[in-house]
């Protein structure tokens, strides 16, 4: 299930969806989920730029969708939209302070030839700038919980100086 998460400034919400739930669900659905995906992914990285006041995050969902579906039959749409998708998310983690994930260019090769591989990653790193623009840090898996602080070793006595030693 996906976790609703607001987006700041915005009166939407954007999800934090499983990665390889995405995967699963395009590859049950013989493609088709992936075009709900790409809609909702477009959708909410333009939800964020409206919110921050910029045009780089993307303005319509719609057209994206459109040149992925019907702009295969003229060959350069889908091209130019997946890599302009990729070339958002990299904008996204820039505006919201996000530790940079993969690079644009790699990400679209990668979503040429290793479709499901590429939907994982960039699904990965927007759940990550979508915690990040809510305020909350992504929780990474290599860095372990916070221990609890713990209290001043108590002070040690010394003899004193009358008192022989034992």
């Amino acid at each position: 299930m996906a976790e609703p998460i607001q987006i700041q400034g915005s009166s939407h919400e954007g999800k934090i969806r499983n990665p390889l739930g995405v995967v699963g669900l395009t590859l049950i659905t013989l493609g088709i989920y992936y075009f709900v995906w790409y809609y909702k992914v477009n959708k909410e990285m333009a939800e964020m730029g409206r919110a921050r006041g910029t045009d780089e995050l993307g303005t319509s969902p719609g057209t994206s969708l459109l040149a992925v579906t019907l702009g295969v039959f003229i060959l350069v749409p889908p091209f130019v939209s997946v890599y302009k998708t990729c070339a958002r998310l990299s904008a996204a983690e820039r505006h919201t302070g996000t530790p940079t994930g993969m690079e644009p260019g790699l990400l679209f090769l990668l979503a040429i030839l290793l479709s499901p591989v590429a939907e994982y990653i960039l699904q990965s790193n927007l759940n990550k700038v979508l915690r990040q623009q809510a305020g909350g840090a992504a929780p990474s898996p290599l860095t372990p919980p916070a221990a609890a602080p713990q209290a001043p070793p108590a002070p040690v006595e010394a003899p004193a100086p009358d008192q022989p030693r034992q």
